[in-house]
C-alpha cells in the first residue's frame, strides 16, 4: 500500500495511471513480479507482507536474539534532525561514522587534527548506549588535498604510521571495531598478480604499507577489533569471482605472518537489477574467510534501485528480495558478528547523489523511508535475522 507522501512524490501521471488501472493491467503487473521473483528465487511483497511491518520489535532486537549486532552509517546532519535520531535508537545497537573519520574530514592540514565531528557521534553513542565503529584508518580515496604536495617515499611510513596512532588512540577502548584498511584491492584497475589497487600508499610503500598499518592500529587501540574491509564480494561475475579470491590471498598471507587483522569487512553494496548472484560460491568464500579464524561483518549494506522500474510496489519488491536472499546465505555463517546498512532511511543516503535514478524519482535502497516509515527492506532484514540458524 502506497503512503500518500509517496504517490505525491511519484507526481501527477502516477495518479493519472492510477485512475486508469483496470483489471488488464494488475494482471500485468502481477506477471511482471512473478517474473522478478523467478529471477531472484525469492518470495517477493506478498510473503514480506504477511511477516508484518507493525511488529514492536526493531532490527537490532531481531539481529541480538541471534547472536548478532545490527546498526547504521550516520552523519552530525542526520543525527541533528530528532525524527531521524528517534528512529536510529529504536533500530541500531551500532553506529558508524559515514565521513567523519576519513583523513580528508579530520587532517585540515599536515600537522593539525580535527575530532569535533567524530567525537560528536561518539557522545551520541555513549550517551544513548550504542557501539560504534572506526571508518577508516587507511583509504587512499579520502586522503585530503596536501598529501600529495606534503607525502613522499622518505616519509610516508611515518606519516601513515603518525596519523594511525593519533586516531586510533584519541578513541582507544572506546570503539567497537576499525575498518583498518579499506579497498586495498581492485582486481580491475590492478596490474598486479596480487591485485592490489594502484594507490599512493602502495607506489609510495609496497604493499607491506598494510600489515605495516595493521600493526600501527593493534598498538594504538589494542583492545578493537581490526578490520580489513573491501567491495565487489558479492555476486557471480568475473569481477567479483576474481575480487574474492584476492581478497582470499591476502588475507591468508597476513595471518600467515601474525598480522593483528581479526575480521573482513564486506561492503555488499548491491544492485537490485543484478541476478547474477551465486549462493554456493558466496557460502564457500564465507566459509574459507571463517577457517582462517577471522570473524565476518557485513559493513555498507545497501541496494540500489537506479536501474528498477519507476513503480514503488515493484521496486520495492525487488530490493527488499535482493536484501533478503543476500542474507539467508550470509547468516548461515557462524563468523559473521554483525549487519550494516550505509544509512538507514531514504531520508539520508550517499546513493541519492552517487546513484540518482535517470526519472528523477527518489531513490529508496534503505529499511525506511523518508518519513521514517518501515519499508518492505526492514521487513525483509527482519525476518532474514529472524529465519537465522545459528
Amino acid at each position: 500500500m502506497l503512503t500518500r507522501r509517496q504517490v505525491l512524490r511519484l507526481g501527477r501521471g502516477f495518479l493519472a495511471g492510477l485512475g486508469a488501472i483496470a483489471p488488464a493491467c494488475a494482471f500485468r503487473q502481477q506477471h511482471k513480479l512473478a517474473a522478478f521473483e523467478s529471477l531472484y528465487h525469492a518470495p517477493l511483497a506478498s510473503n514480506l507482507q504477511a511477516f508484518g511491518m507493525d511488529r514492536p520489535d526493531a532490527l537490532k532486537d531481531y539481529a541480538a536474539a541471534r547472536n548478532l549486532l545490527y546498526g547504521a552509517a550516520a552523519n552530525p546532519h542526520g543525527l541533528s534532525d530528532p525524527v531521524f535520531t528517534a528512529a536510529f535508537l529504536r533500530e541500531c545497537a551500532i553506529l558508524v561514522p559515514e565521513n567523519e573519520l576519513k583523513w580528508q574530514s579530520i587532517r585540515p592540514s599536515p600537522t593539525q587534527f580535527d575530532f569535533s565531528q567524530a567525537d560528536r557521534l561518539l557522545e551520541v553513542a555513549q550517551r544513548h548506549h550504542l557501539l560504534m565503529r572506526g571508518h577508516t584508518l587507511v583509504w587512499d580515496q579520502a586522503l585530503p588535498d596536501w598529501f600529495d604536495e606534503a607525502v613522499d617515499r622518505q616519509n610516508a611510513e611515518q606519516v601513515m604510521t603518525a596519523h594511525i596512532a593519533a586516531v586510533a588512540s584519541h578513541f582507544a577502548g572506546q570503539l567497537h571495531s576499525w575498518d583498518v584498511v579499506n579497498e586495498a584491492i581492485a582486481v580491475p584497475y590492478s596490474q598486479r598478480s596480487d591485485g592490489l589497487h594502484p594507490s599512493p600508499w602502495l607506489e609510495l610503500l609496497g604493499e607491506s604499507y598494510i600489515e605495516t598499518a595493521f600493526y600501527a592500529a593493534a598498538e594504538a587501540d589494542p583492545q578493537a577489533m581490526l578490520v580489513y574491509n573491501d567491495r565487489w564480494l558479492d555476486y557471480d561475475t568475473p569481477r567479483d569471482n576474481a575480487q574474492r579470491e584476492a581478497v582470499l590471498n591476502l588475507l591468508e598471507k597476513l595471518i600467515s605472518k601474525g598480522v593483528p587483522v581479526h575480521a573482513l569487512g564486506i561492503q555488499a553494496h548491491l544492485m537490485g537489477h543484478e541476478t547474477r548472484f551465486n549462493a554456493d560460491r558466496l557460502r564457500t568464500f564465507l566459509r574459507d574467510v571463517a577457517s582462517l579464524g577471522l570473524k565476518i561483518l557485513i559493513t555498507e549494506l545497501d541496494v540500489t534501485d537506479r536501474d528498477l522500474p519507476a513503480d514503488v510496489a515493484i521496486r520495492d519488491s525487488i530490493v527488499a528480495t535482493a536484501y533478503e536472499t543476500y542474507l539467508n546465505v550470509v547468516l548461515e555463517e557462524p563468523a559473521v558478528v554483525a549487519v550494516l546498512t550505509w544509512g538507514l532511511s531514504d531520508r539520508y543516503t550517499w546513493l541519492s547523489s552517487y546513484e540518482p535514478r535517470p526519472d528523477g524519482l527518489s531513490v529508496r535502497p534503505l529499511p525506511l523511508d523518508e518519513a521514517m516509515n518501515r519499508k518492505l527492506v526492514w521487513t525483509a532484514i527482519a525476518r532474514a535475522f529472524e529465519q537465522a540458524n545459528r
